[in-house]
């Protein structure tokens, strides 16, 4: 008597049940990730320097976001406040902006009443940039609230140890 063949008992589970299945053979799969290691990129200066960068500006945009001010516009104004009379040129040289960049965000920052341009003293063809007192106190805040959050993202840092991070970041790009 020739006996038929049964089906077998992967069609006879249903999708919940072989997805179940497919988890619990993940668990015990030799194969399966349970903890991410991470130690080789632990080891790169880019990777460490682009999450600790992440986890503070995450926390930057929030915290600058009632005055306006992303990042680029943070840097520009203080480099202006802090150099009145800086030119465009100079600003995309030591911030490492492109010149096309700039030109928008200095017209927002103008229209907003926080810059105003003025003949360049040495040079006729050159304008310098100059904050308005709108821009100067806007920015006192700003500053003291970029400040007070780079303390508490480097918290577990000493005085010692924050100045000394802060130079080995910039021999590398300055």
């Amino acid at each position: 008597m020739a006996r038929t063949p049964r089906p077998s008992k992967a069609a006879d589970k249903t999708p919940a049940r072989r997805a179940a299945d497919a988890r619990s053979a993940a668990r015990t799969d030799p194969c399966a990730v349970e903890e991410v290691d991470t130690r080789y990129l632990q080891t790169l200066m880019g990777y460490n320097a682009r999450r600790a960068a992440l986890s503070i500006i995450e926390v930057f945009l929030e915290r600058l976001a009632p005055f306006g001010l992303k990042p680029v516009d943070f840097s520009v104004m203080s480099t202006i406040c802090h150099n009145p009379g800086v030119t465009s040129r100079q600003l995309c040289n030591t911030l490492n902006l492109l010149p096309p960049n700039l030109v928008g965000l200095i017209q927002s920052l103008e229209s907003r009443g926080l810059i105003e341009r003025k003949p360049h003293p040495h040079d006729g063809r050159a304008v310098g940039l100059h904050p308005t007192p709108k821009g100067q106190a806007l920015m006192v805040q700003a500053e003291q609230t970029a400040t007070e959050l780079e303390l508490e993202k480097t918290a577990k840092l000493t005085p010692a140890q924050r100045k000394t991070l802060l130079a080995l970041l910039q021999k590398i790009y300055l």
